[in-house]
């Protein structure tokens, strides 16, 4: 028998043109998809496409609800209908709660929820029957990370909003992809390397830095494998994925500035 792969599917990535939203399109597009890609900087959507070899661009801001809007019309002109959407877009700044503003919750929320959820809407009439919406949230829902508790906030409500839609749309496969540390990727790429330090240190006194990061390249080729086959099975859903290193915690924070990328693995909005 041979095993079903994501060859003629119709793929949506949302958050595409860093981190996982990126690797996952580049081996979606080589592995035989129609695929569309969504993200912010048409610049880095080009470069994706020339890449991948094949995919079609689409710059679309999730802050702004007019784009997400928009999004579903131009992934139809793309691609007609949709097999399988995976939503990797995730942004948040690194602040403590007492000291988070109303921009630090808004870029949280706006981006991680509400333009996840806008973008959804505006997809639905393109999806095909048992069409799997994949969208990714975090291991710091439930242990939050010091400087990031309004980044996990979000990605909690993000959570909730799947259970929703599985209620009020049971057609469509609605899944919460749960991603631990892993590198590259340019979450926290911008964050203040003072604040960074200070979280690293608490982050392994809790016990919540991981010895080891995945490769993104990995993660990204387990997801290709596991959507082509869920693909073919309709009737078969997936409510909750988590890919997570099996390696331990660690109390050492020297060198390890790439841990910072364990709240949010995704791709970039």
């Amino acid at each position: 028998m041979t095993t079903p792969t994501l060859e003629g599917r119709r793929v949506l990535v949302v958050g595409a043109s860093a981190g996982i939203g990126r690797a996952f399109a580049v081996r979606a597009v080589r592995a035989g998809a129609k695929v569309a890609m969504v993200a912010r900087r048409a610049d880095r959507l080009a470069e994706l496409v020339a890449e991948a070899g094949g995919g079609e661009a689409i710059a679309a801001d999730l802050r702004q609800p007019d784009d997400c809007a928009h999004i579903g019309a131009a992934v139809a002109a793309a691609l007609g209908r949709l097999d399988v959407v995976l939503v990797t877009a995730g942004a948040s700044s690194l602040t403590w709660i007492d000291e988070a503003t109303a921009d630090d919750w808004q870029l949280a929320v706006t981006t991680n929820l509400i333009g996840v959820n806008l973008t959804i809407r505006s997809l639905l009439p393109i999806l095909e029957p048992g069409a799997i919406v994949l969208a990714c949230s975090s291991e710091s829902v439930g242990q939050p990370r010091a400087g990031l508790v309004t980044y996990a906030a979000s990605k909690a409500a993000l959570e909730e909003s799947l259970r929703g839609w599985r209620v009020e749309k049971p057609g469509i496969r609605f899944g919460c992809l749960t991603i631990g540390a892993t590198f590259p990727t340019e979450f926290g790429t911008s964050w203040d390397p003072v604040k960074l330090g200070r979280a690293l240190e608490t982050w392994a006194l809790h016990g919540l830095a991981k010895a080891e990061l995945m490769d993104t390249d990995h993660v990204a080729e387990v997801l290709v494998g596991t959507l082509g086959v869920a693909a073919a099975y309709p009737g078969v859903g997936i409510e909750q994925l988590t890919i997570r290193s099996p390696a331990g915690t660690t109390s050492q924070t020297e060198g390890d500035v790439t841990a910072a990328m364990s709240g949010g693995s995704e791709g970039s909005s």
